[in-house]
């Protein structure tokens, strides 16, 4: 498998599928297949009733974080010494935390 020169833009869907399908022997189609099956997986894994976490090994993990509902509060003005100031109430949300493994760590070296 002969190495490619890397361009300055990230590539477009189409670009990774071709590079994937032309280093793999599959056929494009297949390839595209594949990443849908793993998007599949992703989401179960992260929606409702899944573990709330997936890793691809080496590479990522993807953790969603349950974040709970917080109340207004007055708090101390961290520009202004002395003044209070109003931080304004925030529902409750899932948050999404992606966290790079070894592998993915050394690529950006």
């Amino acid at each position: 498998m002969a190495k490619k020169k890397a361009s300055k833009k990230p590539p477009t869907k189409s670009e990774i599928l071709n590079a994937l399908a032309e280093a793999t022997g599959l056929s494009r189609k297949q390839v595209s297949s594949v990443l849908d099956a793993l998007a599949d997986l992703m989401g179960k894994h992260l929606g409702k009733g899944g573990a709330g976490q997936f890793a691809l090994p080496g590479l990522f993990k993807i953790q969603v974080i349950h974040k709970p509902a917080t109340k207004e509060t007055t708090r101390p003005n961290p520009f202004r010494p002395g003044e209070m100031m109003v931080v304004k109430a925030k529902p409750a949300r899932n948050v999404v935390k992606i966290r790079p493994l070894k592998k993915l760590k050394e690529m950006a070296e």
